[in-house]
């Protein structure tokens, strides 16, 4: 795929960056066995589950099913991650904003969310190593005959609420280092925001003609294309990230658990199963490679 060949180069400075930064409060030796009794760790392993904040409509990275089941390419790093503990996944979907923000209250032990690692964010947040990377592309409405980033100046762009689709919109994208500058702003592009980023392909097929453009992840803007979403792909991606699990630093002591997250990401980059999740939700593509 020409994107990531091209992103290539780039996308190892962002995961040999991120592997050898501190994780903050979880940065330290891994506790694999639980050894401390009062650590996250040892307390999701007494709990026999683990509360994992995750989007529910998300495709192809997550979805709630009718049934109530989840699926998607963050679902299966999600259970990977249970499986390795030992422990059983309970999902819980509360808005990216909430999840964003930190101060958590107990209220789910880590996400799993397609979050980007951003400096502001490492203030109130704990990572692992990347688990993916996306490109973060922009659509236009099919109605709105738009087919350059340029023919959005002072068009509105719909994107999922705190997102670094709105941040970029807003000159407030800070990326961690190695990554090239993003695209510029299309001059006075305006920004609407749903809770959720697939919600604005929802709305042009509700009927909405309030907005012109929309920016996501270029794996979601292709699928719901594919699904017959009235929108076409304009010019290259307008940046790129990286994206981790998360963990809150506000939270009790998680130093073991974070390390093993660590741990358990960089062996399943290893062994191959972030590869073969990626290639069977990305239509064969690996986004877990940077190259």
């Amino acid at each position: 795929m020409t994107i990531l060949r091209r992103s290539g180069l780039f996308l190892v400075a962002i995961l040999v960056l991120v592997a050898c930064q501190p994780a903050g409060s979880g940065s330290s030796a891994s506790g694999g066995a639980g050894g401390n009794p009062d650590d996250m760790l040892a307390k999701i392993k007494a709990a026999g589950k683990i509360r994992v904040a995750t989007d529910p409509a998300y495709p192809p990275q997550s979805k709630l099913l009718p049934d109530g089941t989840y699926e998607g390419f963050d679902i299966d790093v999600a259970n990977m991650i249970g499986a390795k503990l030992g422990v059983k996944v309970e999902f819980i979907t509360p808005d990216f904003a909430e999840v964003e923000a930190g101060g958590w209250a107990d209220r789910w032990d880590i996400s799993v969310g397609s979050m980007t690692i951003t400096e502001p964010r490492t203030k109130v947040l704990d990572f692992t190593v990347p688990y993916y990377f996306t490109p973060a592309q922009m659509g236009a409405t099919t109605a709105s005959g738009i087919t350059t980033l340029e023919g959005l100046a002072g068009k509105t762009v719909c994107v999922g609420e705190s997102t670094t689709y709105q941040f970029w919109l807003e000159g407030t994208l800070k990326l961690l280092g190695g990554v090239p500058e993003p695209a510029p702003v299309p001059a006075g592009a305006k920004v609407t925001t749903f809770s959720t980023d697939s919600e604005c392909a929802d709305a042009i097929a509700a009927g909405r003609n309030d907005f012109e453009g929309w920016l996501t992840s270029s794996t979601t803007l292709a699928g719901a294309i594919a699904e017959g979403a009235k929108f076409v792909k304009v010019g290259d991606p307008v940046f790129y990230e990286a994206l981790g699990v998360a963990t809150d630093k506000s939270a009790a002591t998680h130093t073991e658990l974070q390390a093993e997250l660590d741990k358990i990401i960089k062996g399943l980059h290893e062994d191959g199963s972030l590869t073969a999740s990626s290639k069977k939700w990305f239509d064969g593509v690996d986004l877990t490679k940077t190259q």
